[in-house]
């Protein structure tokens, strides 16, 4: 239960302000790059260090989603044993029912 809380309050609301906090810090570079790129008098360079700054930026955009989804479908497991215990416990209070009758 505490590992439940502990995603639903903390990692995955964590995951997405590290996405959102990405989204703006992706918006910085792609204006870096091209305020960069046409001050630049070597435009093979600028494009070089702006391939550079993309792969970096979507490698790291991966691993955040990444992350994310690893964590939700933790929260997801979790849910699904929860909800196979309150199943069993279910029957098993029916059957106990049944009996008594």
């Amino acid at each position: 239960m505490a590992e439940l809380q502990m995603l639903l309050e903390e990692e995955i609301p964590a995951g997405r302000r590290a996405l959102l906090d990405s989204f703006t810090n992706l918006e910085k570079v792609a204006e870096y790059c091209e305020s960069n790129y046409v001050q630049s008098a070597d435009k093979q360079q600028a494009l070089e260090e702006t391939k550079n700054y993309t792969t970096q930026s979507l490698a790291s955009v991966a691993y955040l989603i990444n992350t994310l989804a690893n964590n939700v479908l933790q929260m997801l497991d979790i849910q699904a044993s929860q909800l196979r215990r309150m199943e069993s416990s279910v029957n098993h209070i029916s059957q106990v029912s049944h009996k008594m009758k």
